[in-house]
C-alpha cells in the first residue's frame, strides 16, 4: 500500500489494546482472540480504527521476542480481512528494528509503532536516519512515536525533513513543556497526526486525524461516538462527551498509580465490563477488591455495561506492597 492507502487506514481512536494474561503471566492467546472478533463485531473496524497490539498500554516492553509476534499473529487472524492492526515495537537499533518491522509485516500488521531510539540520546539528525532508512526498508506503515519523557523530542522542523520518507504515515503526538504543541500544523497535512495529549477535540481542530484511546478497547462504543463527532465538527458534543468519561477516571488513574503503576487501571476496566483479561505482570499490582468496585462504580454511572460481580486477579506469586 502507497501513503494515500495507509493515511486512510491508521486513523480515527486507535485502539490500544490489553495483553491476555493467564493466573501465571503466561499469555492467553485464546481470550485475545475471543477478544479481538468482539472489538470487530462493535466496530473497530478498517478504515475507521486500528487495533493496536503490543504497545506500551499493552505490556509490550513485557513481551520477549517470541511473544510479540505471536500475539500479533493471533489478532490479525482473528480480525480477518475487517480489521486493521498495528504492532507496537520495543525500542531497539536501526537495524533490528528493521528485522522486527519486516516480521510484523510478513504477520500481516499494516503498520508499527516505532519509539524515538532514545537509548542512542538521538540528535535530529539522528532521527531523520533511523527513521529514514526504517521507511526506505519496509513495505508497511510507520507511526513516529514522539516519546520525549525519555530524552529529546523531535521537533516539527524535523518532521518536515522526513517528508519523502514514504512509510512514514502518522506521528503520535504530544510535547513536552516550552515546546509548542500547535507546530503540528506544520506537517498535520503530510503525515497523520495521532493526538497522545488527552485533548483529542484541540487536536482534531488543528487537523489531526485520530487520537490515542485505550477506552476504546473497554466500551467500542465511546470512542466511536467522539470520533464522529469530531468528524462532523461538532466539537462542543463531542468535548462533553469526552470529558464526562475523562473528568472522572482521571482522578482514579492518578489515586491508582500512588499504589501501583503500569497499566492496571486498562486491565481493571476489562474486568468490570465483563471481559477480564489476567493481571498485569511484575512488578505491576492489579487492582484490589476496593479499587474494583470502585471502578465498577464509575463506569455503571457513564451508562456502560458492567459485569454483576468483579473480583481481583493475581497472579500466582504476585506480591503485594508491604
Amino acid at each position: 500500500m502507497d501513503r494515500t492507502e495507509l493515511r486512510r487506514l491508521i486513523q480515527g481512536p486507535i485502539a490500544t489494546v490489553p495483553t491476555p494474561f493467564d493466573g501465571r503471566f503466561a499469555l492467553d492467546l485464546g481470550r485475545m482472540a475471543d477478544l479481538t472478533r468482539w472489538w470487530i463485531d462493535q466496530g473497530l473496524v478498517r478504515g475507521t480504527t486500528v487495533i493496536k497490539v503490543a504497545a506500551a498500554m499493552g505490556e509490550g516492553p513485557d513481551l520477549t521476542d517470541d511473544e510479540w509476534p505471536l500475539l500479533l499473529e493471533t489478532v490479525v487472524r482473528a480480525a480477518g480481512p475487517r480489521g486493521a492492526v498495528v504492532c507496537g515495537l520495543k525500542p531497539k537499533n536501526t537495524l533490528h528494528t528493521i528485522e522486527d518491522a519486516r516480521r510484523a509485516a510478513d504477520l500481516g500488521a499494516v503498520g508499527v509503532q516505532i519509539d524515538l531510539p532514545m537509548s542512542h540520546h538521538p540528535t535530529q539528525d539522528d532521527m531523520v536516519r533511523f527513521f529514514g532508512d526504517i521507511s526506505d526498508a519496509i513495505p508497511i506503515g510507520i507511526v513516529l512515536y514522539n516519546t520525549w519523557w525519555f530524552g529529546g523530542s523531535i521537533t516539527a522542523e524535523t518532521l518536515l525533513r522526513l517528508r519523502d520518507a514514504e512509510h512514514l504515515i502518522a506521528v503520535k503526538w504530544n510535547v513536552p513543556q516550552g515546546q509548542d504543541y500547535d507546530s503540528m500544523g506544520q506537517f498535520a497535512s503530510i503525515f497523520n497526526v495521532i493526538d497522545n495529549s488527552e485533548d483529542p477535540i484541540r487536536a482534531h481542530r488543528l487537523g489531526a486525524r485520530g487520537f490515542i484511546s485505550s477506552l476504546a478497547a473497554v466500551y467500542p462504543r465511546h470512542d466511536l461516538e467522539v470520533w464522529r463527532l469530531l468528524e462532523e465538527r461538532r466539537y462542543e458534543e463531542a468535548q462533553a462527551l469526552f470529558d464526562r468519561v475523562e473528568r472522572v477516571l482521571a482522578p482514579f488513574a492518578r489515586e491508582s498509580a500512588r499504589r501501583s503503576g503500569g497499566y492496571r487501571v486498562l486491565k481493571g476496566l476489562m474486568a468490570v465490563v465483563g471481559r477480564p483479561v489476567g493481571p498485569p505482570r511484575p512488578p505491576t499490582l492489579p487492582l484490589d477488591g476496593g479499587e474494583l468496585e470502585t471502578l465498577r462504580r464509575i463506569v455503571q454511572s457513564w451508562g456502560w455495561p458492567v459485569a454483576e460481580r468483579v473480583e481481583s486477579v493475581a497472579g500466582d506469586g504476585a506480591q503485594e506492597a508491604r
